[in-house]
């Protein structure tokens, strides 16, 4: 699998949000944009008009990690704003399989979430319904947070379901993504890296996304 590299724009100086991403736009995969609401994770962040404002600055493509209650609901403003793919928590819904029909039939790419208490047994059977599965390798909610060991095993758990039914699925993690824990995941068989703070933390973002890729030889 082609590996990815994801920075987190709620890392990002939100005064200069189009800047920053212009700034790093050559040098990444895709946005990782997390949308949050106050109810399922105890914090917010922002909403649809700023999709679709940086929408405006780059083609980039937009992973969307929905860490919402009911984020079925705005599946139609989100493709309205810009997003590319819609990432839904397994705990929200235990059978994605309505969600899935919703985002693909209005032309999103779909994504499954695992909370790092949530056993990878919640997603198998459905691994077939996604583009990309995303095992948090925080709790999720805030930036900046260590990153959790046990999400290795879970990753690793992932990608040999995934291999073993012969899916073209990508597996991302996000938390606590720096240039010493990327390489862990990467042999735990992530290929699409979250990171935050590591790359808009940092002096020079171009610098650090090129030392995020030689960590993990991508």
């Amino acid at each position: 699998m082609t590996i990815k590299i994801a920075p987190s724009i709620l890392a990002a100086d939100f005064a200069r949000l189009g800047e920053e991403i212009e700034r790093i736009a050559d040098h990444v995969d895709m946005l990782h944009i997390d949308v949050m609401d106050g109810h399922f994770v105890p914090n917010l962040s922002f909403g649809y008009p700023v999709i679709a404002s940086i929408r405006k600055v780059t083609d980039l493509y937009f992973d969307c990690h929905m860490m919402t209650s009911n984020p079925d609901w705005y599946i139609d403003r989100l493709v309205e704003a810009g997003g590319n793919l819609l990432s839904v928590h397994i705990e929200v819904f235990p059978d994605p399989s309505n969600v899935h029909g919703k985002a693909v039939e209005a032309g999103l790419d779909f994504g499954l979430v695992l909370n790092p208490q949530t056993p990878v047994e919640a997603v198998e059977p459905f691994l077939d319904l996604c583009n990309q599965v995303l095992v948090m390798s925080v709790e999720p909610g805030f930036g900046g947070q260590s990153f959790i060991p046990g999400a290795l095993s879970k990753a690793e758990q992932c990608r040999s379901l995934i291999d073993r039914a012969g899916l073209n699925v990508d597996l991302q993690i996000d938390g606590g993504v720096t240039v010493e824990t990327a390489p862990l995941a990467r042999s735990a068989g992530v290929n699409v890296f979250v990171a935050g703070s590591a790359i808009f933390g940092k002096a020079d973002p171009v610098a650090a996304v090129t030392a995020l890729r030689n960590a993990i030889g991508g």
